[in-house]
């Protein structure tokens, strides 16, 4: 198996969120991919495999993280749709088939790539208790993200408030089947942001993800219904961080961002 690890997200290598991406003939058992994405050992591992032609798409794609698989993930989508366009081995908009449904990744003359997800039902909910002595910090509200994303999206007070967070990440998992979305508004918005986030997934494995598309597709709807636009730019300030492009279409939400191949090697055993 050739395996390549992809910075996504950023526009240079070391930064944004990293993927293992192993384009295959077919799946092997759930087993022996899960053994791989726990010795890749990122956020999240791509598997992907081409269609017959003429289906309603052309690759079936797969995510783990180190310890489960996920329904839904951006970084590792437009990481994988950026390995197809620079490989040769798809050309033009790639139609994943994938828990969430068939989703779709269109490269741009610019170098980015555009990914089509459905956009997360939000429901407001009370903040439960406990929330905020878990995260460090007292949330303004609390939306439930959906199925999809399985997150509780939480807004804080200021920026300042999102990057000094130190949550107790055993604590969070209580709150949600994946994790923890914390976010506010941008300080600056002449920064080229508008809003900011972290991510915190310990249900998945993931203390803290670095740069996380499913996310976006909640903070998109949540950001332009307060700041009064579909297109936003969004901001995930990790230690490694990187920028989503967002554009809210009813129930479709657009992101935009690059990628980096960093690795290319053969997976030996």
């Amino acid at each position: 198996m050739r395996i390549r690890i992809v910075d996504a997200f950023t526009d240079r290598p070391f930064a944004g969120n990293p993927a293992g991406v192993l384009l295959l003939d077919a799946f092997p058992d759930d087993d022996r991919l899960q053994k791989v994405a726990m010795e890749v050992n990122h956020a999240e591992t791509a598997f992907a495999h081409r269609l017959p032609e003429d289906g309603e798409a052309d690759w079936a794609l797969r995510w783990f993280t180190p310890v489960a698989e996920v329904a839904m993930c951006g970084h590792a989508t437009l990481a994988t749709a950026h390995v197809l366009a620079t490989t040769g081995a798809h050309q033009g908009p790639v139609r994943f088939a994938t828990r969430s449904g068939v989703l779709i990744a269109t490269p741009r003359e610019d170098g980015s790539i555009t990914l089509d997800f459905p956009t997360a039902p939000l429901t407001e909910v009370g903040v439960p208790d406990g929330v905020a002595e878990a995260l460090g910090a007292e949330p303004r509200t609390a939306v439930d993200t959906g199925p999809n994303v399985g997150d509780l999206l939480v807004e804080l007070a200021d920026e300042k408030t999102v990057r000094g967070l130190t949550p107790d990440h055993k604590a969070l998992a209580a709150y949600s089947s994946r994790g923890i979305i914390a976010t506010a508004r941008a300080e600056d918005p002449s920064r080229g942001y508008d809003f900011v986030s972290r991510c915190f997934f310990p249900n998945v494995g993931i203390d803290e993800d670095p740069v996380t598309g499913s996310a976006h597709t909640a903070l998109a709807p949540y950001w332009s219904a307060r700041l009064g636009s579909a297109e936003l730019t969004g901001l995930q300030a990790s230690p490694r961080s990187g920028r989503v492009r967002t554009e809210l279409r009813d129930d479709r939400t657009l992101l935009s961002g690059r990628a980096v191949t960093v690795i290319e090697g053969d997976l030996l055993a």
